[in-house]
């Protein structure tokens, strides 16, 4: 009873702070993360009322997989945007700018908090600042996605942004493990090849032959069913079984397999959409049929993120410091590498604003950091400051970007309750 209360009262605080949110024009993925502040731990889940809000971050990380849910099927639509046609047009221009930007992100937070250690050397570690780099590089696809669909954001600018926003999950991926694997290295003063080069690319590649491999089975078996209603449960029967599947980790001959759900299940949706003739139409009818899932998402989210971050001034600080050379190598990063590959000016200006968001992926990488020891916790503390600010703000400037690009539309007044 518990738990439904709980589930309940968090759908229901995300819907009505949404109407509040489309008053002053805030986008609704801001309004369900303010919810889940409203209902956390530290306001009022501290009155310790059970199924009222969520009393403890022990109670929001017991419902963990409807997270891990919501993150495959926002994965599962963001590979629709990998059709072949599409990619024709823009795949080049998406891969450099990809790339660049992340490895940008990196390298300025890089220069600045190893420059931070040598100025401060107790308050930051080598290690610690070599880990936030790669952190940097990773950017939020469900927060992106969803002011895209909210808005109905149509465009050269927002075609190119979900397959970058998807690209550069790989490319995160990689750069943390290199990364994680050199910071290791200078606390125990070994150096391991294979965690350091090996394994982030074989989690890479393991994860997009799986993904294709579940997309292909999955297009086989829909086949046999033309209701709309079962070809949409056999679409969330696949989803399910993705981000299952992607759990599984194992050694071979010493070498650690792991595969990510984002690239699993973007890749279920990149296949499945390029070889079946009516992805389109199911891929529009999981949009709808997602949205509960999606706002309980991002107001679990809301919950998760730790207020009591405010009161250590040095993770403050640092967290300060990370956020300016991290908005800056991502912004510095698509500018120049847009404008490299001859984008649409309004790509070349307004992209690297909407590669700001940043959430799970990156607190993915800080829970795997953690393992450091006292480094790993730094990484996480700021992280999870990073996050808070910028999963508020992050969605807003989305829409301002968009909307500056001529990609959004005023919505006027429009109403479910009101016929055409």
């Amino acid at each position: 009873m518990q738990i439904l209360l709980s589930l309940s009262v968090a759908l229901f605080s995300g819907l009505m702070l949404s109407r509040l949110a489309k008053k002053v024009k805030l986008p609704a993925v801001t309004a369900y993360l303010v919810a889940g502040i409203l209902i956390g731990p530290y306001l009022l889940g501290a009155l310790n009322v059970k199924g009222l809000g969520f009393t403890s971050l022990d109670e929001i990380k017991s419902l963990g997989i409807v997270s891990d849910v919501a993150l495959g099927f926002i994965a599962f639509l963001i590979g629709n945007e990998f059709r072949a046609e599409s990619i024709k047009k823009i795949g080049k221009q998406a891969f450099v700018i990809g790339v660049i930007q992340a490895v940008a992100a990196t390298l300025l937070v890089d220069a600045a908090l190893i420059s931070l250690h040598f100025i401060f050397p107790s308050v930051l570690s080598l290690p610690a600042a070599i880990v936030l780099g790669a952190v940097a590089s990773a950017t939020a696809p469900a927060a992106t996605l969803m002011v895209v669909k909210q808005y109905k954001a149509k465009g050269p600018l927002t075609q190119i942004l979900l397959p970058i926003v998807a690209l550069d999950d790989a490319v995160g991926l990689v750069i943390f493990a290199v990364s994680f694997g050199v910071a290791k290295a200078l606390i125990s003063g070994k150096v391991d090849v294979l965690s350091v080069v090996a394994e982030p690319l074989l989690e890479v590649v393991c994860s997009v032959i799986l993904g294709a491999a579940i997309g292909l089975v999955f297009n086989f078996f829909e086949r046999f069913f033309h209701s709309r209603s079962k070809r949409l449960a056999m679409s969330v029967t696949f989803v399910l079984l993705s981000v299952a599947l992607s759990m599984l980790t194992f050694n071979i001959g010493g070498v650690h397999i792991a595969f990510s759900s984002l690239l699993v299940c973007m890749m279920l949706g990149t296949v499945f959409c390029n070889v079946c003739d009516f992805s389109n139409e199911l891929m529009d009818r999981i949009d709808r049929w997602t949205a509960p899932i999606f706002v309980l998402f991002f107001v679990l989210s809301g919950s998760e993120l730790e207020l009591s971050i405010f009161t250590q001034p040095l993770v403050v600080f640092v967290g300060v410091v990370y956020i300016i050379f991290r908005s800056a190598g991502k912004y510095l990063g698509s500018y120049f590498s847009a404008k490299s590959v001859k984008c649409n000016p309004n790509i070349v200006k307004y992209l690297g604003i909407t590669l700001l968001p940043q959430a799970g992926v990156a607190l993915g990488m800080a829970i795997k950091a953690e393992t450091l020891g006292e480094a790993g916790k730094f990484v996480a503390n700021i992280t999870l400051f990073s996050v808070l600010i910028y999963e508020l703000i992050g969605p807003y400037l989305t829409k301002v970007a968009l909307t500056k690009a001529g990609e959004i539309t005023p919505e006027g007044k429009v109403s479910a309750r009101v016929k055409d």
